[in-house]
């Protein structure tokens, strides 16, 4: 594919979007290959791929809206914020028990966080403090306070609380409370922050025990290459599954400019073309795809994003022709 690839990958637990992105490079037979926003490891799920010059497109990808479905547990709260780190503090069974018993609580917590809120980061994340990563200085034993950010929650949709028995930090059993919960909310949100504040709220504490991506702005993970035929068994290259060409991206996320050949070559060589107000309204991007592409292939080609202003394009980015020689 000469303009390159998306991919859609089911991660597993386990492995961090580096470790994915290093895997896939043998299976997409090449070396330039990025992602458009990273799981944690102990998150499965939804992880985008851009390979070759569909990387070009990532930049776009990065900013849309995420859906998780996740476990939170209310009652213990960890250094991470989620069942990976150790646990901080434990509720006393009673406060936990109360708080069950008044599921409203629970209910008006969640409707706290849904919206447009101001939310700090785990202080264990990747965000850096004053040139250093902030998980590394919480390993060093520095306390890390990380300043709020604005987030927009769409949806905090909670199932029925449960409440059961798990070992604490003395391996003794403590009562805490599960909700099983899907989150729609913009990029940058951090769900374990949505539980920690959730059980800051409640008195009690809270943390993730689970967490999935099941949906990247339009991409569902339903859509996605299963992990384990991606990688493969270690001997052969995996198998990259469905591939989708800029061009499909391009139409699924932005307007179109469809081109004729002649419009499309001049485009690619970094001239401005004049649209019609009845062609195309002015738009700030634009896919200016060629239907068909280069010689009646038979595959749309995305020839640029663009701008439409004044009745003019403005290139934005350029993407290769499928022929020998085309704008790079």
């Amino acid at each position: 594919m000469p303009q390159g690839a998306i991919l859609l990958v089911d991660k597993v637990e386990g492995w961090t979007s580096h470790d994915v992105v290093a895997k896939s490079r043998r299976a997409l037979g090449t070396k330039k290959v990025g992602h458009a926003g990273t799981l944690d490891p102990m998150a499965t799920g939804l992880l985008v791929l851009g390979a070759g010059p569909a990387t070009r497109l990532l930049t776009y990808l990065v900013g849309l809206d995420k859906t998780y479905t996740t476990t939170i547990r209310l009652g213990l709260s960890t250094v991470t914020d989620d069942r990976e780190g150790d646990i901080t503090a434990t509720a006393p069974a009673g406060l936990v028990a109360e708080v069950f018993a008044d599921q409203d609580r629970i209910t008006a917590g969640v409707a706290n966080l849904t919206g447009p809120i101001e939310q700090a980061p785990s202080s264990v994340s990747a965000i850096r403090v004053d040139g250093k990563r902030a998980y590394d200085r919480v390993r060093a034993g520095e306390e890390v306070v990380l300043k709020k950010r604005p987030v927009t929650i769409h949806g905090f949709d909670i199932g029925e609380p449960r409440i059961l028995s798990v070992p604490g930090p003395d391996g003794e059993p403590v009562e805490v409370i599960d909700i099983d919960a899907v989150v729609r909310c913009t990029t940058g949100t951090y769900i374990r922050a949505l539980a920690r504040d959730l059980g800051e709220a409640l008195g009690v504490g809270g943390h993730l025990t689970a967490l999935r991506r099941t949906a990247v702005g339009p991409f569902s993970v339903d859509a996605a290459t299963p992990h384990a035929r991606l990688v493969g068994d270690g001997t052969e290259a995996g198998d990259p599954g469905r591939l989708f060409s800029p061009a499909d991206i391009a139409r699924t996320l932005f307007p179109v400019l469809e081109l004729g050949a002649d419009e499309a070559k001049d485009l690619a060589d970094g001239k401005r073309l004049n649209i019609d107000p009845d062609r195309h309204a002015p738009a700030p991007l634009v896919a200016a795809i060629l239907p068909g592409g280069d010689g009646g292939s038979g595959s749309d080609r995305l020839v640029g994003l663009i701008v439409i202003k004044g009745g003019r394009t403005h290139i934005l980015t350029n993407f290769p022709s499928q022929q020998p020689g085309g704008a790079a």
